[in-house]
């Protein structure tokens, strides 16, 4: 199954339907690093990564990850070697910190843009993660925890999500 971005304020997956948020400038076939919109495209979903410090793992099949306070999602476009890859933070590599002071990244699953051989600037750290407003993210999709819990239940291994 696959899970659809019907429109910049509904997800679907199977009989269910989601409210949701993206990217402040919308969707777009030409993604660049900061440019806060959401990829087109079908893609492959990532590993469920969550804040054990502050909330349960999760009811899923997909493989869990904690995140550490030393972990970060690498969106320096001048590190071809870790551009788009789970790094350890450090003062060298610009990255997208995943232990945050807020709420948003408790649960995300990494949407597997621009990911076996990615390229620089084509955009980094999609995900899809947690909101309470839903107000438009930098280029992710952010789902409220309710729903998140919901949909992390529901998908396997191979489901994919089409943005379209």
């Amino acid at each position: 199954m696959t899970i659809i971005l019907k429109n910049q304020y509904t997800l679907l997956y199977k009989e269910f339907t989601f409210k949701c948020c993206i990217g402040k400038y919308g969707l777009t076939k030409n993604k660049v690093e900061g440019d806060k919109k959401t990829p087109k495209g079908l893609y492959s979903l990532g590993s469920l990564f969550y804040r054990s410090d502050k909330v349960d793992k999760p009811e899923t099949i997909l493989d869990c990850i904690k995140i550490k306070k030393n972990m970060g999602w690498c969106n320096d476009v001048k590190n071809k070697a870790m551009y788009n890859k789970l790094v350890k933070i450090n003062n060298k590599t610009k990255c997208e910190v995943l232990s945050r002071h807020d709420y948003k990244y408790d649960y995300l699953i990494p949407i597997k843009y621009n990911w076996n051989k990615p390229k620089i600037p084509n955009g980094s750290a999609i995900f899809i993660h947690l909101t309470k407003d839903y107000k438009p993210t930098a280029g992710c999709i952010a789902l409220s925890k309710k729903d998140f819990l919901i949909l992390a239940k529901l998908i396997k291994k191979k489901t994919k999500i089409k943005i379209c």
